[in-house]
């Protein structure tokens, strides 16, 4: 049995050797996920020196067996609490629902570590091999037992609402423990408890945290950031060409020069950045080159600032501002003639900065801001029939989500007075941090 733990730790040793040198997102399941990881390891260090040392009672002394014991079953009930949380974080993310049972969860765990200490170890001997029995053993199995149930309760009390991927890695795990435990059950001697640990483990790195899917979602990022670049919007460069043209023609002013010279600024700045992200301040540069070619064309459009200078130095997505600004001149301001104003502020957040992209146009269509807002809920699921601005800000949303976690994100609120505003929840980071 010493040896089957050796080869569980070795595998998972790796794993975690691999997940923790790979490129990872930040989130708070990735950081349970990590602590899970060496708890886990740490569990299993502790569960192979049990193995020895209840198989050789003559030689180990009672006390030294009985606090390896103690932490060999105190680690389990840990580990059992962050499988737990790991899969109460996975299903908050997937239903928007709050994790009301994690103080319970929580009670449950300082009461199981107590009993662990205090309660009394009992060692069997057989022919076929000895194990730790007694009240501090009952203690172990319940707080299986109760954590099984309350991952089982979030499974199948969510089931339509889980994606089917995570769905299946929370089964799959759920499976895998169940049916160790039940073997355990039966054959006491077995000591395969670790086993159940590390193939939990598994099932959730194979299909949720191994660093190719995580690779695999970053270059999905990335290639979306620059299809994003490659693709301002086609009608506005025809139409700014042909003003500059028309102009042109009309007059020889010194405007076309300030004309061109807007636009030419706004392709250096937006082409110059190929990072993910980007300072506040270089953000706001590309937005104010394009707002000054739109204002250009249309004399009756403005817009303004309102931006603490402390915030300017913050990171912020790269190309982020723009799409959601042109959505509103075009679906707000266009159809008032492009005559209003776009205010952009940024404030502190209790989570860390909003900005706040408003306007004073016509506002949503009936109906539009409902679909806009289930869109971005679920921004995670694939959404079909999608149109051209609804695909920039569920780009927008998924790359917020993506590089700041899933804490952040876009949504939208209609003003008293007209038009709408567009929030942007985005972590207090500073460049280089």
């Amino acid at each position: 049995m010493v040896r089957m733990e050796i080869a569980l730790f070795l595998v998972l040793g790796m794993v975690a050797f691999m997940y923790f040198t790979a490129e990872k997102k930040l989130s708070k399941l990735h950081k349970i996920f990590s602590v899970l990881l060496i708890t886990v390891l740490v569990h299993l260090i502790f569960d192979g020196i049990t193995i020895y040392t209840v198989n050789h009672l003559d030689v180990v002394p009672t006390l030294v067996n009985d606090i390896f014991h103690r932490c060999f079953v105190g680690t389990m009930a840990f580990v059992l609490f962050l499988f737990y949380k790991y899969i109460a974080i996975l299903v908050e993310e997937e239903t928007g629902k709050p994790r009301k049972l994690d103080p319970i969860a929580r009670i449950f765990l300082v009461l199981s570590e107590i009993g662990v200490l205090i309660l009394p170890i009992h060692y069997t001997q057989t022919s076929q091999g000895n194990y730790s029995d007694g009240s501090y053993a009952y203690v172990s199995y319940i707080g299986v037992a109760f954590y099984l149930l309350l991952c089982s309760g979030l499974l199948f009390g969510n089931w339509k609402k889980i994606n089917p991927k995570k769905k299946f890695a929370i089964g799959v795990a759920l499976i895998f423990e169940f049916t160790i435990c039940v073997m355990q059950g039966f054959h006491h001697t077995w000591l395969i408890s670790g086993m159940g640990i590390t193939l939990m483990t598994l099932s959730f790195y194979l299909t949720l945290e191994n660093p190719d899917i995580i690779r695999a979602e970053l270059t999905e990022q990335k290639m979306s950031m620059l299809y994003l670049k490659s693709q301002v919007n086609p009608h506005f460069l025809y139409n700014t060409l042909d003003t500059i043209r028309i102009q042109a023609e009309l007059n020889q002013d010194k405007k076309v020069a300030e004309f061109l010279m807007h636009l030419v600024d706004f392709f250096r700045i937006s082409v110059k950045v190929d990072r993910q992200m980007v300072t506040l301040d270089d953000e706001l540069d590309l937005l104010e080159a394009y707002m000054d070619l739109m204002c250009y064309r249309y004399p009756d459009l403005q817009y303004e600032y309102d931006i603490d200078p402390d915030f300017e130095g913050m990171q912020v997505p790269n190309f982020i501002l723009q799409p959601l600004v042109e959505n509103s001149l075009l679906h707000g301001l266009k159809n008032k003639g492009y005559r209003g104003k776009v205010v952009i502020s940024v404030k502190k957040d209790p989570k860390g900065m909003e900005i706040a992209i408003q306007d004073n146009g016509s506002g949503f269509d009936k109906g539009k801001k409902e679909l806009i807002d289930e869109m971005l809920k679920n921004y995670a699921k694939k959404t079909s029939k999608l149109e051209g601005n609804s695909i920039g800000l569920l780009n927008v949303q998924k790359r917020i989500k993506f590089l700041c976690g899933k804490d952040y994100g876009l949504w939208y609120t209609e003003n008293e007075n007209g038009g709408v505003t567009a929030h942007l929840a985005l972590p207090l980071k500073e460049a280089g941090k």
